[in-house]
This record gives structure tokens, C-alpha cells and sequence, in this order.
């Protein structure tokens, strides 16, 4: 209940009420209302001011994503430098090692198999970083694919590698009988004198003179497929089998160091020099097969001598001189 307030009328001598005045009211009224807009507005104000008032676990939550969008933008570069590594490795495999090992190479459109298409990632679409999330994951699956084609090419190539290596070890590549051994090269393949006949015929190996009992080498790793006295002229012989198309035959021996079946090596003695068969004297008649064909041995030199060695036995190979047998 609000006060009634009084005034002394020294007219009347007595008390009387105050009267507010309309005016007054008015004024009153009005001011209460100014205030009530002037709050409203102020309300307002702070009410779209909200948003851009951080908690500090909004910020921690900010700070987070864009750690997260950094994170990812490094790791894009990291995945950059990974493409360009495997994009030199694709084209070494194809340029220098499919190539050597005479494989074909793997094509851009094989490398890049299975890339595009229907939208995989989905599940990120709708958010603030949406495209660099997708873009990286999209990465990461293609250096995935393109390791493991990679992967399975150096597996090939390991493979056709080792047996690039056996193939080098088979390939007749030394000279059966020894430059210290050797009292010198008789007859080399072609066109020679018969000394028997002393009819110019073919002679289809190389004739190699030393003492008898001098070691005979196997020029290539393979394996013994004869080694008996059973073939007309030869004597006693040894022919192996290196794989590859490639047979090697050492005719006149003296004796065996091998038997028929055994596995050998490179550089391995297989027998001694002697003359059994069609011989005129103590040496080795040393042939080379490919495919069955007898070819010029001369050209096999390569493992055990050097080029000016190399130079004099090609000079005296190319003498028409007279063979051994």
C-alpha cells in the first residue's frame, strides 16, 4: 500500500492530501516505458551476441579442428612425396628392370586401375572440411593400390632375376682347359685339314692341346648327361646338359672325374685330357650346342679371360691350320 503524503495550508490551517498531477503521471508512464524498450533492446543485443561468445570448452574444441586441419594438409604433402617416390620406382620397373629381363612393362592405365568412379566417402560430405578429408583418403587408397601392383612387379622381377642368374651361370662362358695348362690352341672351328685324310672338312669345335691328364673344366653349371666312350671318334667323352637350349661336349679324355646324372658346376673338373678315339695327339675337343646346332665356342670366352687373351685365341681360331682329330 503506497504512502498518502500531506501538506500544511497555512490559509486554512490544516492538512491536506497531495494530488498528483496528470502531467506527472504521464511522465511516469512514459518513462517506464522507455525503460522497458531500452531493456528489450539491450536483451536483444546480447542475445546476437551469443554465438561469438566462446566457452573454453568451445574453444578446445576449436583449436582441435583446426589442428586436425593442419594435420591433414601436412599429411597431403607427406603423401605428395610418397606419389613422386613410387612414380620414379613405376618408371625405373618399367625402363631399366622389365626392360632388362626383356618383360613387358606395366601401363599408366594398370597402375591406375580401379581409381574413380562411384563416390566412396560419402560419409564426409556435408561438413566444414569435407573435400580435404575426402581428398586424403582418396590419396591414401591410391598409393595403397599402386604399392601392392608395385609390389607384385618386384616380385617378377626378383623372379625373372634369379632365373637370369641360373641362366648366366648355365651359358658355357669359360674356357674348358686353362691358359696355365694350355700348350696352345690347335684348331679352332671351321674349314680345316683332316689328319687322316688330309681332306679339308668341317670341324665343328675347338681343339685345345695339353698334356695328358691335364683337368678339364665344365664351362657352365648343368648336368652330365653322357660320359662314356660310346659315340664314333669321340673316345672317351662328356657331354652336359645346361639348360636353356645349351649342351656342351669335351672329347678325348683320358678319364672321368663325373658320372652320368651328376649335377655341376661352373669351374668343376669333370675329367683329364687324354686321346682315346680319332686323335692324333693328347688334347681336348671342346663343342658348344644351342638348340642342337653346334655353334663357334669362341664366342662363349668371356668368363675367364681377358681381352687381350681374348684377341690372341680369336687370331689363332681363325688359322686355317690343321685339327686333332
Amino acid at each position: 500500500m503506497s504512502k498518502v503524503k500531506y501538506y500544511y495550508d497555512s490559509e486554512t490551517l490544516s492538512y491536506r492530501k497531495i494530488e498528483k498531477k496528470k502531467s506527472h503521471k504521464f511522465g511516469m508512464a512514459v518513462l517506464v516505458t522507455l525503460g522497458i524498450l531500452l531493456s528489450s533492446a539491450l536483451l536483444l543485443l546480447v542475445y546476437y551476441s551469443i554465438p561469438s561468445i566462446e566457452t573454453p570448452k568451445e574453444k578446445k574444441y576449436r583449436r582441435e579442428l583446426e589442428n586436425m586441419e593442419m594435420a591433414y594438409k601436412q599429411m597431403g604433402s607427406k603423401m605428395d612425396r610418397v606419389q613422386n617416390v613410387l612414380n620414379e620406382i613405376a618408371e625405373r620397373d618399367n625402363n631399366i628392370y622389365r626392360l632388362y629381363f626383356e618383360t613387358a612393362p606395366i601401363s599408366s592405365e594398370e597402375r591406375q586401375a580401379g581409381f574413380g568412379g562411384v563416390n566412396r566417402f560419402s560419409q564426409f560430405d556435408g561438413y566444414e572440411n569435407s573435400e580435404l578429408i575426402k581428398e586424403s583418403f582418396e590419396h591414401i587408397e591410391q598409393i595403397e593400390k599402386q604399392l601392392a601392383i608395385q609390389a607384385n612387379s618386384l616380385d617378377e622381377i626378383v623372379g625373372l632375376a634369379k632365373e637370369k642368374e641360373k641362366l648366366l651361370a648355365s651359358i658355357p662362358a669359360i674356357q674348358p682347359v686353362t691358359n696355365e695348362d694350355l700348350t696352345r690352341m690347335a684348331s679352332g672351328y671351321g674349314w680345316r685339314s683332316d689328319p687322316f685324310t688330309k681332306v679339308r672338312k668341317m670341324h665343328k669345335g675347338m681343339d685345345f692341346t695339353a698334356p695328358r691328364g691335364t683337368p678339364v673344366y665344365a664351362s657352365g653349371d648343368g648336368k652330365v648327361i653322357r660320359a662314356d666312350n660310346r659315340s664314333s671318334g669321340y673316345g672317351r667323352h662328356i657331354r652336359i646338359d645346361h639348360g636353356y637350349g645349351y649342351k656342351t661336349l669335351y672329347a678325348h679324355l683320358y678319364k672321368y672325374n663325373v658320372r652320368k646324372g651328376q649335377k655341376v658346376k661352373r669351374g668343376d673338373v669333370i675329367g683329364f685330357v687324354g686321346s682315346t678315339g680319332r686323335s692324333q695327339a693328347p688334347h681336348l675337343h671342346y663343342e658348344v650346342f644351342k638348340e642342337g646346332k653346334r655353334i663357334n665356342p669362341i664366342n662363349f670366352y668371356y668368363g675367364n679371360l681377358s681381352a687381350e687373351e681374348f684377341a690372341i685365341l680369336l687370331a689363332k681360331s681363325k688359322e686355317a691350320n690343321q685339327s686333332l682329330d
